[in-house]
């Protein structure tokens, strides 16, 4: 099987690891990749947005399967144009993508199918916004209605935080399109988890739980990131609470979307608030996390490639998927300033001095003049496993601190609010 994988960060670099493990696989490839991808998977020079580029490339080189990684070429209908030249891509369809691509839209789909959230309102202009938040409760949040690599959400205490949070998203335009609507509501309280399901039509199966860290400092601190670091499994996160998951949010979710027109094969990726009242909805996604996907993907002890063929033919086996009984914790390492400005280009020291059972994932790196160099604002993510969540953190912080490149930062305290023993 001739396997390529759209994307270069650490998530599409987890996936290609995992795929290569499969028996299946004689080929790897990754577009655009990144420093470390080369070294397991052949890169393509090509924007994973260029559809057009990407499906003629895969025509041209017999690609028997593509895995999506990012969420934009999904959202754009990466698979939409290469089902409708006959190549198998695994990932939801265009129309299925929208439950991510538009908060909106997946906010009145979850009132349609009565999914727990938070209540809402939605704004396309900035006036009547600000009308709205001078009368509100807060805490509230204000959230881009599309696409803003998982920043385009703000947690506001005050009026004045909250206008701010309006006025970059509406007049300012900090992502473009993304902020011409808005939603706005209600700030829930609990514990944050990110649950992923493997789905096929209106199936789906459990695919692991992790809890991400968002804010770039530790102790929550600071703007949002794209992820700082992330673990699983949460501790927090029962067997009776998951079936309480799988009943009101997953099943709904994915027999919604078919009953819609709008059927859902790939990962569907539901963050949630875990609160006093039970399970609400923070968001959908449509794709594996990331840094989650980097922590979720090695406690997998599955044939990747195998089961994501499985659910394009509509072959669900929960058989075919089990979790390895350990704890996983990853820790991102970015580049000082990230996610505002920062500079590249330095040259990253220690990567052969790490244990042998220690997992990195490049993300914003590549390869210069024999030594492989910072390119992004997120770089690495260096990953321990462990019995427990304890023993993961120490060997994942351990091998972190061999690390180096100039200006680097990580929070210290990825998985510390908990240290779980995973059970057997």
């Amino acid at each position: 099987m001739r396997v390529l994988v759209v994307g270069g960060g650490a998530r599409e670099h987890a996936l290609l690891w995992k795929l290569r493990q499969s028996p299946q696989v004689e080929k790897l490839y990754c577009a655009p990749g990144n420093g470390g991808t080369v070294a397991i998977a052949e890169s393509v020079p090509i924007a994973a947005t260029d559809i057009p580029a990407l499906r003629d490339w895969a025509r041209a080189h017999q690609i028997d399967l593509t895995v999506v990684g990012p969420e934009e070429p999904l959202a754009r209908g990466l698979v939409d144009a290469f089902q409708a030249v006959g190549l198998r891509a695994f990932g939801p369809t265009q129309a299925a993508t929208v439950i991510e691509a538009s908060k909106v839209w997946a906010k009145e789909f979850m009132r349609r199918h009565n999914i727990p959230t938070a209540p809402f309102v939605v704004f396309d202009r900035p006036a009547p916004a600000y009308d709205y938040l001078r009368r509100a409760t807060y805490p509230l949040v204000v959230k881009a209605d599309g696409l803003a690599q998982g920043k385009g959400v703000t947690v506001c205490q005050t009026v004045a935080e909250a206008e701010r949070a309006v006025r970059a998203l509406m007049e300012e335009r900090r992502f473009g399109e993304a902020g011409a609507r808005i939603v706005v509501e209600a700030c829930l309280t609990g514990r944050e988890v990110s649950v992923f399901a493997l789905c096929a039509g209106d199936r789906a199966l459990e695919f692991g739980a992790a809890c991400d860290h968002k804010p770039v400092y530790d102790n929550d601190q600071g703007p949002n990131t794209g992820g700082m670091g992330a673990y699983s499994p949460p501790g927090f996160l029962t067997p009776s609470l998951q079936q309480v998951i799988a009943e009101r949010i997953i099943a709904p979710a994915v027999r919604g979307l078919a009953r819609e027109g709008r059927p859902f094969c790939g990962i569907l990726f539901a963050g949630l608030m875990i609160t006093a009242a039970g399970p609400y909805v923070l968001e959908f996604n449509a794709r594996l996390g990331d840094p989650e996907a980097q922590v979720i993907l090695p406690r997998l002890d599955t044939d990747l490639a195998a089961l994501f063929h499985a659910a394009l033919e509509g072959r669900l086996d929960p058989a075919a998927l089990t979790i390895r009984p350990l704890a996983a914790c990853g820790v991102v390492l970015a580049s000082g300033g990230y996610p505002g400005p920062y500079r590249t280009g330095y040259p990253i020291q220690g990567l052969a001095s790490l244990d042998p059972d220690i997992l990195v994932f490049h993300a914003g790196t590549r390869r210069q003049d024999g030594q492989v160099v910072t390119a992004g604002g997120r770089v690495l993510t260096v990953v321990g496993l462990g019995t427990t969540l304890a023993e993961a953190r120490a060997r994942a912080y351990a091998n972190v601190s061999r690390l180096f490149f100039p200006d680097m930062h990580y929070r210290r305290d990825i998985g510390a609010r908990e240290s779980v023993v995973v059970p057997t």
